[in-house]
């Protein structure tokens, strides 16, 4: 049985779902139909992944041959930092590549404005300088109101941020009409922000962990950064519940309240990472866990941007 999660807009969320980050464009297709077939409904998508055409195509199949029907879908996806001035644009633009009349859930991306490059063109632009080059008359709170406008308009039927800090998230809180239904944030058992995911929770945003498995190689090729999965305490859990390092990982994120969204394209992890209903991990296992949280970020887009926005 699929587990969902309440959000403060009315409607529930699965509580794992797709990522669809640095996924090939021709394999797109096949992890798409192949993760439906497996019982999945969430797919998480975002401008910036530059691939939203390829997942559109894959889903309108999916539906047209009767495979899933739109209403048992949670598609996600995110407004880039470079359209916060183009909001309602950049909304319909990826409806279209998607090929969906409206989005389940729509994220600001980065709670920064950036120079604006071409609706949907989700550049990074940098300045002379060699930093991104950060639009200072476009405030998070302005763009809130435009994210707002999209629910009125009945092409979202929720709305969230992603990357955002407690002090963002307060401030948020404050200024919104609509209160975000989401937070998606990296975090993981080396990176856990215990804080901020309980600050989210108490005010009814649900957290999405985004990077929930610690980056694996996909991080570890672009930053460098290490993944909790080869952690030896990880590999005696796995041995412990007969399970996968990864599963054992991504139950602990379930067990703690938040959506996780891994990525994968192989079948067999496409498999694995779903199938983590039938197990539970013990208070004390659950306390041996937290006990190993480094604050160790492992997404760090200041390598191409030039400048640390979470300095």
């Amino acid at each position: 049985m699929e587990k969902k999660i309440s959000l403060n807009s009315g409607y529930t969320m699965p509580s794992i779902g797709l990522g669809v980050w640095r996924m090939e464009k021709s394999e797109i297709r096949d992890v798409i139909i192949n993760s439906i077939k497996l019982g999945y409904r969430h797919f998480d998508c975002a401008a910036d992944y530059k691939n939203e055409s390829q997942v559109g195509e894959a889903l309108a199949e999916a539906i047209n041959t009767g495979l899933v029907n739109r209403a048992d879908l949670f598609i996600t996806t995110k407004l880039w930092n470079s359209d916060h001035g183009h909001v309602e644009a950049a909304c319909k633009d990826s409806l279209t590549k998607l090929q969906l009349d409206y989005l389940d859930l729509y994220l600001v991306h980065f709670p920064v404005a950036t120079r604006h490059t071409g609706v949907g063109t989700t550049d990074s632009a940098l300045a002379d300088d060699g930093v991104l080059d950060i639009d200072t008359t476009i405030s998070l709170e302005t763009t809130w109101h435009a994210m707002e406008d999209l629910v009125s308009k009945d092409l979202v039927r929720s709305i969230g941020i992603s990357n955002y800090d407690i002090f963002l998230t307060r401030d948020c809180l404050a200024y919104s009409k609509v209160k975000p239904a989401v937070n998606q944030i990296e975090t993981h058992p080396y990176f856990q922000r215990e804080s901020l995911v309980k600050f989210c929770q108490k005010h009814n945003i649900c957290v999405t962990a985004h990077t929930p498995l610690g980056g694996a190689t996909a991080n570890a090729e672009w930053f460098g950064t290490v993944s909790c999965l080869d952690d030896p305490v990880f590999q005696g859990l796995a041995e412990k519940y007969k399970k996968t390092a990864a599963q054992i990982v991504l139950r602990w994120g379930l067990q703690r309240n938040t959506v996780v969204i891994p990525k994968s394209s192989k079948l067999e992890r496409l498999k694995e990472n779903i199938d983590i209903d039938d197990f539970e991990l013990s208070a004390e296992d659950m306390d041996l866990i937290r006990s190993m949280d480094r604050k160790y970020r492992t997404n760090q887009p200041a390598v191409f941007w030039g400048i640390d926005l979470y300095a």
